[in-house]
């Protein structure tokens, strides 16, 4: 089995640094139940690649202690050639500090995120066809998956169950290790050792910060965990309690609580009447690149492929699907729940306008494959639910990898709380709400995010202005 790691980051050799293996040496080291090797088919300041390699003696799996569940029986297995559980306790092994992200020499490079090409062979794939897809796209990889044949000589066989995946994002190397590691035996739906309450405290170390908010979760922690229930059950409700914070965003649940207050403003409604009117008249339609890169904000017309991210349950989209100039919705929530009621909601559609939506389960805090090249994004009242030491992770998954030519943001204008006669003094208007903001703030930081990447922004007041505490809620437009 085969696992390569490349880089071009300058000078690509620091790759060196990170992996702890020197690129001038050949290393290997003797697991047990195998030997692992360890070399640089290319070091140069341009380009520097690692290469591991796993030779599994078969014999000592069915002899040794390495032979776990479901090998003692037999000697002949596929063990020996696919990368599985084996490969991920390989990596743990000979790549300990680089997956912790420790590294002496280049400690600030071992924080930064830097391109990386993965590729991984042959990599055992157990059930749906785009598997590889739901599992690594929403961490921000680009993935290409080679299928192969069961027998070239007999193509009426079919395909077979082990594939080639190449993997490429800019990222940490510790997390990408850290994602390999868990979802390689995820992809196999088998593990070669006992699993118990020790893999459960395992699974939540290395899911910490992007595990809670995967949208194949529980798939991941079923078969990471043998189906083990108990196990099951108890990592899932640690995971419920860590995906909390960033549980962004159950619409219906904050109109309930908000109602008291913003009602009367009739808030709701117009603020979403306006974003849907500001994606209508923003770029013109389908163009998300011109001669020089991008379609700047102004020419009439209707973006094409919208984005609305923390859809709820589908308010916003229920009035942009009705645009026929906009050829696909796509609405993408953290909560199933409120999946569940923006697909209910979309039940009354007529089939054409169905045919336009699509709903994904996602968190907007990571790098989604799944979100670029669209035309508009819409942001309305999330980013206030985002913990404040999390909004730099959706400002680089959202402005810097999915970059969409229009983005508009909505949020609570703190200044105006004073005005309302139920809301007590320095209370948020919901309590799932890590902040609001004043005009001020709220300016502050579109003018930096709009600088840092690449993008104008005009602010707007949303709502009745108050000539001292303006306008209850405010709208940065964002555009490339």
């Amino acid at each position: 089995m085969f696992l390569s790691v490349a880089t071009t980051h300058r000078p690509a050799t620091d790759l060196g640094f990170l992996l702890h293996k020197n690129p001038h040496r050949t290393q290997d080291l003797d697991l047990g139940f195998g030997r692992a090797v360890m070399l640089y088919p290319e070091a140069t300041e341009a380009r520097c690649e690692f290469v591991l390699t796993l030779d599994i003696d078969p014999i000592a799996l069915v002899r040794g202690s390495a032979g776990g569940e479901g090998l003692l029986d037999h000697y002949v297995n596929d063990r020996p050639y696919a990368a599985s559980s084996f490969l991920s306790v390989a990596i743990g092994r000979c790549l300990g500090a680089a997956m912790g992200g420790r590294s002496k020499e280049r400690p600030a490079l071992a924080e930064a995120e830097i391109p990386l090409d993965v590729t991984v062979a042959p990599l055992p794939v157990r059930g749906r066809s785009d598997l590889v897809e739901r599992l690594f796209a929403p961490l921000g990889y680009a993935v290409e998956v080679t299928r192969h044949p069961l027998d070239p000589e007999r193509p009426d066989w079919g395909e077979a169950p082990y594939v080639t995946v190449r993997l490429r994002a800019t990222a940490r190397l510790a997390d990408l290790l850290t994602h390999l590691t868990v979802l390689m035996p995820v992809l196999d739906d088998r593990k070669h050792y006992f699993v118990g309450e020790d893999e459960v405290e395992k699974l939540l170390a290395r899911g910490e910060g992007w595990l809670p908010g995967h949208p194949e979760r529980d798939l991941i922690v079923s078969r990471f965990l043998k189906r083990r229930g108990v196990l099951v059950r108890q990592a899932l409700a640690q995971l419920a309690e860590a995906a909390e914070p960033e549980a962004i965003l159950d619409h219906a649940a904050q109109e309930e609580r908000e109602a008291g207050i913003e009602q009367p403003l009739r808030l709701h409604e117009r603020r979403l009447d306006r974003v849907a009117q500001v994606i209508a008249e923003s770029g013109a339609p389908g163009s998300g690149t011109q001669e020089c890169g991008v379609q700047g904000r102004g020419a009439k017309g209707a973006a094409k492929r919208v984005l609305d991210l923390g859809c709820g349950d589908g308010k916003l989209i229920a009035r942009l699907i009705r645009d026929p100039a906009i050829a696909q919705v796509t609405g993408v929530e953290v909560s199933s729940a409120a999946l569940a009621r923006a697909e209910r909601r979309a039940e009354s559609l007529p089939e054409a306008l169905r045919r336009k939506l699509v709903l994904l389960q996602g968190s907007l805090i990571y790098r989604d494959a799944r979100l670029r090249g669209f035309d508009a994004a819409a942001l309305v009242e999330v980013i206030e639910h985002v913990e404040p030491d999390r909004l730099p992770h959706l400002e680089r998954a959202l402005f810097g990898d999915a970059r969409p030519a229009t983005i508009v943001v909505t949020t609570p204008n703190r200044d105006y709380n004073v005005l309302f006669p139920s809301l007590p003094e320095r209370q948020f208007r919901h309590p799932d709400h890590r902040f609001e903001w004043s005009r001020a703030e709220f300016g502050e930081w579109a003018e930096r995010v709009a600088a840092e990447h690449g993008y104008a922004v005009q602010i707007e007041s949303l709502g009745d202005i108050h000539p001292d505490f303006g306008a209850p809620s405010q709208m940065a437009v964002f555009s490339r």
